[in-house]
C-alpha cells in the first residue's frame, strides 16, 4: 500500500502524479488543440496551423493513457501489501519515464532541450516533471528514502 512507502515517495507517486497525470488527461481532452500545438515550444506559424482528426484523436488516445496511468498508480499503490509489487511498478515506471523524455527532447533538438527558460507548460511537464519523476523513483529503489514499512504495522521492512 502506500503506507508502506517512505513518506516523500509516498507523497509523490501516490498523490502528485495521479494529479499530474490527470491534469494531463483534462488537457488532451478539453484543450486538445493546444496540447497537440504546445508540444514542441515554438513561434513557428506553423504551431498555430490547425490540428488535422487524426492529430487529435492521438492526443485524446493519450489522455486516456494518461487518465490509465492515474488510476492504476492510485489502484496498485493503495491496495497491495507486497511491497515488491510496488517496486516492480515503479521500475516501470522508470522505463516509461525514459521513453517520455527521449523522444521529447530528439523532436526539440538539444539547444531547445537545454534552454529551460524558453520551455513552455508542456516541455516542463514532458521533461522537467518526468526527469523529476525518474530521479525519484530512482533514488527510492536504491533505498535514498529509507526502508519500505510493514503495511499497516508501522514496522519497517
Amino acid at each position: 500500500m502506500a503506507s508502506t512507502l517512505p513518506p516523500f515517495p509516498r507523497l509523490v507517486f501516490a498523490v502528485l502524479e495521479p494529479i499530474s497525470l490527470i491534469a494531463g488527461w483534462i488537457a488532451a481532452y478539453f484543450d486538445t488543440v493546444s496540447f497537440i500545438a504546445d508540444q514542441i515550444p515554438s513561434s513557428s506559424p506553423l504551431n498555430a496551423l490547425p490540428s488535422s482528426p487524426s492529430a487529435q484523436v492521438v492526443a485524446m488516445q493519450l489522455g486516456n493513457t494518461y487518465m490509465l496511468l492515474a488510476l492504476l498508480g492510485l489502484f496498485i499503490l493503495n491496495t497491495t501489501t507486497d511491497s515488491r509489487v510496488v517496486k516492480v511498478y515503479i521500475v516501470a515506471l522508470a522505463i516509461a519515464d525514459v521513453g517520455h523524455v527521449v523522444p521529447t527532447m530528439w523532436m526539440l533538438g538539444w539547444e531547445r532541450s537545454i534552454a529551460v527558460q524558453s520551455w513552455n507548460k508542456m516541455a516542463w511537464g514532458n521533461i522537467g516533471a518526468t526527469v523529476f519523476l525518474f530521479v525519484t523513483r530512482v533514488t527510492y529503489l536504491l533505498g535514498f528514502f529509507g526502508k519500505d514499512r510493514a503495511a499497516g504495522k508501522g514496522k519497517v521492512l
